[in-house]
């Protein structure tokens, strides 16, 4: 049975941490674990999930509740209360929700202070992790028969009726997933005609029905180059020249965003070395499989530029491709001859010297799971016995998590921003005496998570900014800075010094809460905007020149309203607890902030989400922030715009419902059937409630309120319904915890702000 290990290291020679791995989370199958009643209850939980994968498409987690619940001994004894439609949402009624809501999220707290959960969706992350091992000869030691059960399991649960796979979990099915995840089926032994559901060949039809591969976007004709199932000369150049190019142009890695710098990266050193693994049977039958017409025949320039309709969100101007032909035509034939050569093999060197830095840095986890795979193939290129490699091994089960739906790859772990709202929401719901160990374990992981140190060595000459003081996404180790993440884990701790140090541990210390802010405060643009992990240094044409076809925004790094938000309220409540560090930049960045915010409002009066789905998750950021600075509807017609358009799109049921679909149409989408989804509602609870909706009209709140209350399990749990983040616009994000911290969260805030405002009123107290 799978079982999910905290905090460890092992015994791995080729692993280490600077924080004794606080929030390190893997799952190893231990044959030997579990009851037999146990084992019944998870294949329940797999066949409820298979029955009903196209309804809901995201895992619940269930194996990693039913383990954690047992092992904290959870029960909860309080009754559930249910509203009728026309009842009174009660101060009691409320208060029971949210203590069974808080028993249940604390008792799916880890033993080191974090709550676990799944951080996944996209469904090309897994499938390159997959041909890097096949390639290395490591799949077998890597994913024994039960990963590439579990494994298998994921591909065929999230496989769409037409037989395809979507660019994500809730996504129609693409060219470029389609392709990947039908090559993995076949890597991990499944047959022309295997699979559950007849799998494998519904998905070969798809492809065959859909022209084949040769429209596959440009990181699907990347991959299937070095797998031999495509010809070098159908990509677009990637020359490792680039990594050594002067920093006065204006097209320099260090004026790129960190993600696609660190794509793009190892990428030009593969391609630098222009991998082919070997020709296999199975390489044979794929040509043969994957396309409409002989292999031998395939005239791969005439493909370069052709992507699948289904595939293509961002469109390449014809500059671009121009810059392709230059290079393919000119640049490429000179680079790969004497004497020009030499540069290229200087290029290389340079280019690996990078890769080694970001690998040492982020303790060989990297900045992300695309990167992961590409600096691990890198360095087996390098030297396929050498120590990098094998140190990236070791880093692999950091990427893998396993639920009902089966195994699938994590952008790289979600632990710090997940434990930050839980922290915060538990806070809220003011049940301080019985949540103090609860509260003290999640300070002692945020505590722990924070980057000690700097990036070493000269690290702007390495074209990173500094770190020290931040918080990443999931852990320490990680060591990518990001600007909201820094600013949820300092609200925390302010939040949680001023209570007693016996109840919740001792202070962060003030050097950290010091470094903490200097981060914050060195991030913020000209605009007033605060970007999430680098400054902004470049211009925004540059992303003319976006290299793919399904994301966009992704040249250069950008502002964005839920970081600019996070830091108003950390740093608003961070100058009254220390009036004398910084008080006067920190006015001047509230300053700035809050006009950057009302210069970015949409057309429709909330905010634009980049994180999270969509407009509802920005807007919650931002009037959060916006209260703090001060900013409610009475005094701020920003912020009254915001609630009266939020108010518009309430549903009927009292909650809120938003499809993914406004993240890439960058218009409000309500779910189909005016769904209400409870994150959704709960995000635009708290938004309203920052607004001062209250003071306005509270029905609208105690209507939500009750959709919340009436919603939740008798456990105390709620359910798992649609897809809530996203990024780079196009692609969804499931976490898995939202559906417990925010529901939790909203009505601990209504509790406080609506009610018991209503309720001291009443009594004149």
């Amino acid at each position: 049975m799978w079982r999910l290990k905290v905090a460890t290291g092992g015994d791995d020679p080729y692993l280490y941490s600077t924080n004794n791995y606080v929030g390190r989370q893997i799952w190893e199958f231990d044959p030997n674990y579990g009851t037999p009643e146990e084992f019944a209850e998870v294949d329940r939980a797999r066949r409820h999930f298979r029955d009903n994968r196209f309804s809901v498409k995201p895992s619940g987690d269930v194996l990693l509740r039913h383990q954690l619940l047992e092992e904290n001994k959870f029960k909860n004894t309080i009754a559930q209360v249910k509203l009728e439609e026309t009842e009174e949402v009660t101060y009691e009624a409320v208060t029971i929700t949210l203590k069974r809501a808080v028993r249940f999220y604390s008792a799916l707290q880890a033993s080191d202070g974090h709550w676990p959960a799944e951080s996944s969706g996209p469904l090309f992350f897994l499938p390159p992790l997959v041909f890097v091992l096949y390639i290395s000869g490591h799949l077998d030691s890597v994913f024994p028969s039960e990963h590439k059960k579990e494994i298998l399991r994921y591909i065929y649960n999230h496989q769409n009726e037409d037989g395809g796979w979507g660019f994500h979990i809730e996504g129609h099915s693409t060219v470029f997933c389609t392709t990947l995840n039908y090559i993995c089926m076949r890597m991990l032994g499944e047959g022309p005609h295997g699979g559950e559901d007849d799998a494998v060949r519904r998905a070969r039809t798809w492809i065959r029905d859909h022209g084949g591969v040769t429209g596959i976007p440009s990181w699907g004709k990347f991959w299937l180059s070095i797998l031999g199932l495509f010809d070098w000369s159908g990509c677009h150049p990637l020359p490792p020249e680039f990594w050594i190019l002067p920093n006065f142009l204006p097209l320099h890695p260090a004026k790129l965003w960190c993600y696609i710098r660190m794509v793009y990266m190892p990428m030009s050193y593969i391609y630098g070395k222009k991998l082919v693994a070997p020709t296999t049977n199975l390489t044979r039958e794929l040509r043969e499989e994957l396309y409409v017409q002989p292999y031998h025949k395939i005239n791969w320039w005439k493909f370069r530029h052709v992507c699948a309709k289904e595939d293509l969100y961002y469109p390449h101007p014809m500059i671009q491709n121009m810059v392709w032909d230059s290079l393919h035509i000119f640049a490429e034939p000179f680079l790969t001859r004497w004497p020009f050569n030499k540069l290229r093999e200087k290029a290389l060197e340079k280019t690996i010297e990078h890769i080694h830095y970001e690998d040492e840095n982020s303790r060989y986890i990297t900045i992300g799971c695309v990167e992961k795979v590409l600096c691990m193939l890198a360095c087996w290129i390098e030297n396929p016995d050498g120590e990098y490699y094998k140190r990236h091994l070791a880093r692999i089960p950091d990427y893998i998590w396993v639920a009902e739906d089966g195994m699938k790859m994590q952008t790289f772990g979600s632990q710090l921003w997940d434990a930050s709202f839980a922290i915060q929401a538990v806070l809220a719901s003011d049940f301080i005496d019985e949540t103090g160990f609860t509260l003290k374990m999640g300070h002692y992981f945020v505590k722990n998570s924070q980057v000690k140190d700097n990036p070493s060595g000269d690290f702007k000459k390495m074209f990173r900014h500094i770190a020290k003081g931040s918080w990443t996404f999931s852990d320490g180790d990680h060591g990518w800075q990001v600007s909201d993440c820094t600013a949820e884990g300092l609200m925390c701790c302010l939040l949680l010094s001023q209570l007693p140090p016996e109840l919740v541990g001792e202070a962060l210390r003030k050097e950290g809460m010091y470094d903490a802010v200097n981060v914050i405060l060195s991030l913020q643009s000209e605009n007033g905007g605060l970007p999430a992990w680098e400054p902004v240094v470049a211009n925004p044409w540059l992303e003319k020149l976006n290299p793919t076809e399904f994301f966009e925004g992704v040249v250069v790094e950008r502002e964005y309203a839920e970081c600019t938000g996070s830091a108003i309220q950390a740093l608003v409540l961070f100058k009254k607890l220390n009036p004398g560090h910084r008080s006067k930049e920190i006015d001047v960045f509230v300053v700035k902030a809050v006009d950057y915010l009302q210069n970015v409002q949409h057309a429709n009066g909330l905010w634009y989400g980049h994180w999270g789905v969509c407009f509802t998750n920005a807007t919650w950021f931002v009037l959060r922030g916006l209260a703090a600075a001060g900013k409610k509807y009475h005094n701020s017609p920003t912020v009254l715009r915001a609630c009266d358009s939020l108010l518009s799109f309430q549903n009927d049921d009292g909650g809120w419902g938003e499809s993914y679909l406004s993240c890439p149409q960058k218009e409000y989408v309500r779910l189909e059937g005016n769904k209400s989804n409870l994150v959704h509602t709960a995000w635009a609870l708290m938004a309203l409630i920052h607004g001062g909706q209250a003071e306005r009209d509270p029905s609208p709140l105690h209507h939500a309120a009750r959709l919340l209350i009436n919603s939740q399990f008798e456990n105390g749990d709620f359910p798992q319904q649609e897809i809530t983040g996203v990024f780079m616009r196009n692609c969804m994000q499931h976490y898995a915890a939202y559906r417990n911290i925010f529901p939790l969260w909203a009505l601990a805030e209504y509790r406080k702000h609506v009610l018991q405002v209503t309720k001291q009123c009443e009594t004149g107290i």
